[in-house]
């Protein structure tokens, strides 16, 4: 017994240790967790971007890394001064229109309305219900929504500031992978080598792929429908088309797509009375989502050489689970999942 090896007292001990160790690191390290995923998701999304830099640069690493920095930081800083800027040329604007919202009454269905099929007789009677109430009793209607709007309003509001410390440690961070990828690169291999063995490198390399596969197709394709979004909503006189292009990028980032500001500011134009402008508007904003699911799926395939419903049911599930960050994190998980089962089964039928 005095030759065994085999101490259980001791190896639980070293697992409890070892287990108490692992969970304070993580929750010390907990605040800045999501800022290191965003980073490393950044770098890695932009890392070939970055060595065109550093090459522009005379192969300065200092001066690349200053130059993608500040890059990050314009990303923060100029849609927020756009949106100052717009809210504050347009004050007075906001004023009036808020105050005009207690004197503004319900016009009543126009007569094409109750003749479609289907849903317009429920529809016609519905607004003519809406369109009958007096401005007290309209008041009272919309009382409770707008107050919860308002303390939800409250709520992002106070998430602001760590919303914005999130982005500057994410910055940060970023800036320290840049400096010091290929060191930063070779530790992860090396872990992935010590956990995983031969294929590991291999899986390191396709997570890396996912990531910029997705970020190819989500970030550009919401570039595209954002810029055609702010387009025809400048070009169809939406007030706000600044603030509004720069909610559709959000939305799109967050695959919830152009369609609820369009179809806003559609209803909108129709609630005016520009019924021409409206049916372009509407026309433009199914063009723009057909543009999306046409362009999106073409440059993920373009970027990992995965099976594309794979690649989606990564980017969705993901979304749902994690929130926007499993946007990436859920194509790297299926991607690497995918491949192990694919070299297992390799290794159990070699032929």
């Amino acid at each position: 017994m005095n030759g065994d090896s085999r101490d259980l007292p001791r190896t639980l001990l070293q697992l409890l240790f070892s287990g108490t160790l692992i969970l304070g690191t993580f929750w010390l390290l907990r605040p800045f967790l999501l800022p290191a995923i965003w980073a490393s998701t950044i770098v890695a999304a932009t890392w070939p971007l970055m060595l065109r830099v550093q090459a522009r640069c005379l192969g300065r690493r200092g001066l690349a890394v200053a130059v993608m920095t500040a890059a990050l930081l314009l990303a923060l800083v100029v849609p927020l001064t756009l949106a100052t800027v717009a809210i504050t040329n347009n004050a007075e604007r906001i004023i009036d229109w808020s105050k005009s919202l207690a004197t503004v009454g319900v016009p009543p269905p126009p007569d094409w309305l109750a003749r479609t099929p289907v849903v317009g007789s429920p529809l016609d009677a519905r607004w003519r219900e809406v369109s009958a109430l007096s401005r007290e009793e309209m008041s009272t209607h919309l009382s409770p929504y707008l107050r919860a709007l308002f303390a939800w309003f409250l709520v992002k509001l106070g998430n602001i500031g760590v919303m914005l410390v999130d982005f500057l440690l994410t910055v940060l961070i970023a800036a320290i992978l840049y400096a010091n990828g290929e060191t930063a690169a070779q530790g992860v291999r090396r872990f992935a080598r010590r956990v995983g063995g031969g294929h590991a490198e291999g899986m390191v390399q396709l997570a890396g792929q996912a990531i910029r596969a997705v970020a190819l197709g989500v970030v550009v394709t919401a570039l595209v429908q954002s810029a055609l979004a702010g387009l025809g909503l400048l070009i169809a006189g939406v007030p706000f088309p600044l603030i509004l292009t720069a909610v559709v990028f959000v939305f799109s980032i967050a695959q919830v797509g152009p369609l609820p500001v369009l179809l806003g500011a559609t209803i909108w134009l129709f609630w005016t009375g520009a019924w021409l402008w409206g049916i372009g508007l509407l026309v433009w904003s199914i063009i723009i989502a057909g543009i999306g699911d046409l362009l999106r799926p073409i440059l993920i395939k373009k970027g990992a050489d995965l099976p594309l419903l794979l690649i989606f049911a990564g980017v969705i599930g993901g979304l749902i689970a994690f929130g926007v960050i499993g946007l990436f994190v859920g194509p790297v998980l299926l991607a690497v999942t995918y491949t192990l089962l694919g070299a297992w089964l390799d290794a159990e039928n070699p032929t």
